[in-house]
């Protein structure tokens, strides 16, 4: 799999058997939904190494390494990962994610992308794994590797695992994005996908055409840092719209923002018209908008930049009646956290992602991703977003519902991991429960019985362009779970 003529920045990385890996799928495209040809690949180049491999009907790849020699008796150990990645870019960037590879860059000790995500998340999951399944000088028991698809597009390939296909009593998924810190339960959560049919009207004489872009967002995962209140460019550029409208007879043509349900949208666009000789006013109003938003992020999100081009004149434009729909439904639509967990201090339990919306004349949708620590939990935020449309007849449509893990700790397997972790490392592990799902839920709720625990390197910025891993942390992840197979008896 991993090919002999490595790219020079990985081949000074250590460990060089994972960053070849690491290599070769930042070579390989894989969106969510697209994870065929690299799936591909990797079950030819596990059946070329004497190891069992199948694809199941989901579309997940599951490979079996026998154990090694006098482990034979041993608990199984499932090891599992996803293999595809949330393909964020900026808008300037002309990446092709079905096509182009990632192309990394080394920083001091961190390897990130420029202008896209790196794909860390879950790809080193997925390396450390190939390259367990590898190594035939390690110790452990028998062996099963799950690495699933479609995981950042609604957990597809968890979904669809089959009971009674793995044969492990334990499992280690990799797929978490802080070194010294074991998980032992995650939010679940659903979608709530809203679409409205308009009626386009012809652009009044008079009217010039604008296009309003809302710029320069971090971004993230919209788990893991939805509590830093990071701004939302859909949210924002729907209230400078509001404003606008208060001050111009602007009618809408278009909005555009976000491109991932589980992203923090970073780039918002709207399309407008406005009678001509209103853009001195305009750009003075936007420019007052960019302060005002700026001092509101500042510590968060200063870079926010609002800008104002001329557009090409839309033919058509939303009618007065669902521009009004649309956009005081977004405005008050929730985003963000809506509670923090009573059980777990510091642990965000319920919130909603405004992950993408596209309007146009004769329409448009948008969704939200709603996740919370208590199943009850996420389903009656859903439930308020789902009335609020009904309000304006407007139809909202939940979907792709999946379970929370919920914690075990008295886990044997999480005591064996904070035992090792202690001896090889020389402080204390972290125990947390994370507000960003995780597939060990669905998973284990196919498995009761089976202790899970997550563990990974650490990885700033996933779902979003800059996305980078600590290198150091990816080689002590080698080493902790080499000596967690070792242990496992």
């Amino acid at each position: 799999m991993p090919s002999s003529n490595i790219d020079s920045l990985f081949s000074g990385l250590q460990p060089s058997t994972v960053w070849a890996h690491f290599a070769t799928l930042c070579a390989i495209p894989r969106a969510s939904k697209q994870e065929g040809v690299l799936r591909d690949r990797l079950q030819s180049w596990a059946g070329a190494r004497g190891l069992n491999a199948a694809v199941d009907a989901a579309g997940n790849l599951i490979v079996r390494k026998p154990a090694s020699l006098g482990r034979e008796a041993c608990p199984g150990i499932v090891l599992q990962a996803h293999l595809d990645m949330v393909c964020q870019k900026n808008a300037d960037s002309r990446h092709d994610f079905s096509a182009d590879p990632i192309r990394p860059v080394v920083r001091d000790d961190w390897l990130a992308a420029e202008g896209t995500t790196l794909g860390a998340d879950n790809g080193i999951g997925v390396a450390l794994i190939l390259a367990v399944l590898e190594d035939k000088s390690l110790v452990h028991g028998p062996l099963e590797a799950l690495l699933t698809v479609d995981e950042e597009a609604g957990m597809g390939g968890a979904r669809g695992l089959a009971t009674g296909v793995l044969q492990g009593s334990q499992m280690l998924n990799l797929d978490t994005e802080e070194w010294g810190e074991f998980y032992l339960g995650c939010a679940g959560g659903l979608d709530v996908n809203v679409e409205r049919a308009g009626s386009a009207e012809p652009l009044p004489a008079g009217y010039q055409a604008w296009q309003i872009s809302l710029r320069g967002l971090r971004g993230g995962h919209s788990g893991v840092n939805i509590h830093e209140e990071r701004g939302n460019a859909i949210k924002l550029l729907v209230r400078v719209l509001r404003e606008l409208e208060t001050r111009f007879p602007l009618r809408l043509a278009g909005l555009l923002g976000g491109s991932a349900r589980n992203a923090l949208p970073r780039e918002a666009f709207a399309t407008l018209a406005l009678p001509t000789g209103a853009e001195v006013d305009l750009a003075e109003c936007l420019g007052e908008m960019q302060s005002l938003l700026r001092l509101e992020l500042s510590g968060v999100d200063e870079g926010l930049a609002l800008d104002l081009a001329s557009a090409q004149a839309a033919p058509e434009i939303m009618s007065v009646a669902e521009q009004e729909v649309w956009l005081a439904s977004l405005h008050a639509a929730p985003h963000g956290v809506r509670r923090m967990s009573r059980q777990v201090p510091g642990v965000v339990e319920t919130s909603n992602n405004l992950g993408m919306v596209d309007l146009h004349p004769n329409g448009g949708s948008c969704n939200f991703m709603v996740r919370s620590l208590l199943d009850s939990g996420s389903l009656a935020l859903a439930d308020e977003i789902v009335s609020l449309f009904a309000l304006s007849g407007t139809a909202a449509e939940k979907s792709g519902y999946y379970p929370g893990w919920a914690p075990n700790p008295g886990s044997p397997l999480l005591a064996l991991c904070r035992s090792v972790f202690k001896r090889d490392f020389g402080s204390e592990s972290r125990v947390q429960v994370i507000h960003a799902g995780l597939e060990c839920g669905i998973i284990g709720a196919k498995y009761p019985g089976l202790d899970i625990v997550s563990f990974g390197p650490t990885i700033h910025g996933a779902h979003a362009p800059g996305e980078s891993v600590e290198i150091s942390s990816v080689d002590r992840c080698w080493a902790l779970l080499k000596a967690i197979l070792a242990e496992i008896r």
